[in-house]
């Protein structure tokens, strides 16, 4: 197994532009990513960090505007690889998969925002790839939302998000359950949809 942690869009769009993080709490999401971007360089763990780019008269992701920049605290950590994208999976348009390749890693540690947008996208291209993607709960998070569908809190939404990726797409883990198979080299379980169905053939 040889894993590698991908940062994805901790930009300051999400801590003081116009997509403010509400579950988990910003700053406490903020200081897993960096114990996990930590752990990575301390063990060997190559980091990619990407960046959301959009035009520059976008209200989001403004391309060159502070809102546009990574947080200072992940921007000033060592990584290994840095891309941009434009979409929501940041294998979509990138260099990304080739990189792995190269690198002839197996094995894809997600961090980031938004879990149900950017980091659920790269984590269902990932799997479909054929790579074991781990989704690290607590050092990823999104804000609520609503449109034409419905309406959902950011911890609904969060939360529905790591069931699904943990049925089937990644094995789901706070970022301490991480940094200890990082340190011992282990596995972390694997998704299971048959044991995440059981209640659908549970007696009603």
């Amino acid at each position: 197994m040889k894993r590698a942690l991908i940062v994805i869009d901790v930009q300051n769009e999400y801590f003081t532009g116009n997509l403010p993080i509400a579950h988990p709490p910003r700053e406490e999401s903020l200081a897993n990513i960096l114990t996990a971007m930590e752990t990575a360089h301390e063990h060997d763990v190559p980091v990619i960090v990407v960046k959301h780019t959009a035009p520059a008269e976008s209200p989001l992701f403004a391309a060159g505007g502070h809102s546009w920049e990574l947080h200072e605290e992940v921007g000033r950590r060592p990584y290994d690889h840095l891309l941009e994208k434009s979409l929501a999976s940041a294998f979509a348009g990138t260099d990304l998969a080739g990189w792995l390749a190269a690198h002839e890693i197996d094995t894809l540690a997600v961090a980031g925002y938004m879990t149900q947008n950017c980091d659920e996208s790269t984590a269902r291209d990932a799997a479909h790839l054929g790579l074991t993607v781990e989704f690290l709960s607590d050092a990823t998070g999104t804000l609520p939302m609503s449109n034409r569908a419905g309406t959902v809190t950011a911890e609904e939404l969060h939360n529905h998000v790591l069931v699904v990726m943990d049925s089937n797409f990644a094995s789901v883990a706070t970022t301490a359950e991480w940094v200890a198979a990082v340190k011992t080299g282990d596995s972390l379980p694997h998704p299971n949809i048959w044991e995440s169905t059981v209640p659908a053939r549970s007696p009603r």
